[in-house]
Order: C-alpha cells, then structure tokens, then sequence
C-alpha cells in the first residue's frame, strides 16, 4: 500500500512545487516549501480521517518528495 502511495505522493510534490513557485514567486523558499507540503498532505489519496496520521507516519518521506520535486523542477527549467 505504501509504496503506491509513495510514488502518488511524489507525482503530487511536482505539482506543488510547481503551483507554490507561480504564487510565492522567488526569494521565499521556506514558504514555497511549506506551501508544497500543505498541497501535498491536502490531497494524500486516503480518506479524511487517515490524512493526518498518513502524513505524521510519512513526513519524512513527504519532505524528500519535495526537496526532489525542486531539484527536478529547477533541471527542467535548466534544459529550456
């Protein structure tokens, strides 16, 4: 179960980072990444009343889904 989960979860932290950067813009990284991390856990495919432990059991896990979505996002606009 998990590892689905895990590979839905880092689909969806591309998409956050993605959405955090159009509306923070630069120079607010911490906020973009807590953005990205609110975006993610709100839509964590669990039911609702699995969502906050789901994301307590895996927030190390959602962490490093974002930190990767960066660095992708960024190689994906280094290659434009």
């Amino acid at each position: 179960m998990f590892k689905n989960l895990k590979t839905k979860i880092k689909e969806i932290a591309i998409s956050a980072v993605k959405i955090a950067e159009e509306t923070l813009g630069s120079n607010k990284g911490q906020q973009k990444k807590e953005m990205a991390i609110q975006y993610v856990v709100s839509r964590i495919p669990v039911i609702q009343p699995f969502k906050q432990l789901v994301a307590l059991l895996l927030s190390s896990f959602i962490d490093d889904a974002v930190e990767f979505a960066v660095e992708y996002t960024k190689s994906i606009q280094g290659e434009v």
